[in-house]
């Protein structure tokens, strides 16, 4: 019993790779990061945005909750995702968000990652619009605010990446 795994650890892909060592299909597609901050501990906001990205044609790499700003910056610098996806739901995004994206942001080879942020960010109500302004003044990409109507703006910028895959034929209609 001594060898039974003692800490958990993000599931990554384990399929064999390709022909001549070439990349497994699957990552043959841009792939995004889903996350959230390391005080949130909500999932199904993280299962929902893992379904709507790969709906539209992206491989999603799903960090869970609770995921500590160091594990994010290592996933993102093995990854080189196309889009770094942070959710939160326990009002505390803006917090959280100015940290991590600083540490993100002072990496090199993260410096231009396009990374947003949505969901509840603070809990100040009317005062969470300038939470915004400063999470975008920190580095983020774009914010997406809880309650406003904001996934055609999402689907947009997901669209704006480059190697976006062809819609699915079923979101065409």
């Amino acid at each position: 019993m001594a060898d039974r795994p003692t800490g958990l650890s993000p599931v990554r892909d384990r399929r064999p790779a390709g022909p001549a060592g070439a990349p497994p299909p699957s990552r043959r597609r841009p792939t995004v990061i889903v996350s959230s901050v390391a005080s949130d501990s909500h999932t199904w906001n993280l299962v929902y945005l893992q379904l709507l990205i790969e709906e539209l044609g992206y491989e999603v790499v799903n960090l869970g909750p609770c995921v500590p700003d160091e594990l994010l910056v290592a996933e993102c610098r093995e990854h080189r995702p196309a889009l770094v996806v942070i959710s939160s739901v326990n009002g505390h995004g803006h917090q959280d968000g100015l940290r991590v994206i600083g540490k993100l942001r002072a990496r090199p080879e993260l410096a231009r990652t396009p990374v947003v942020i949505g969901g509840k960010l603070g809990v100040s109500g009317s005062a969470d619009l300038e939470r915004g302004h400063d999470l975008v003044a920190a580095g983020f990409t774009a914010v997406f605010q809880d309650g406003a109507d904001e996934m055609g703006s999402f689907h947009r910028l997901l669209a704006s990446l480059p190697g976006t895959p062809a819609p699915p034929r079923d979101a065409l209609s």
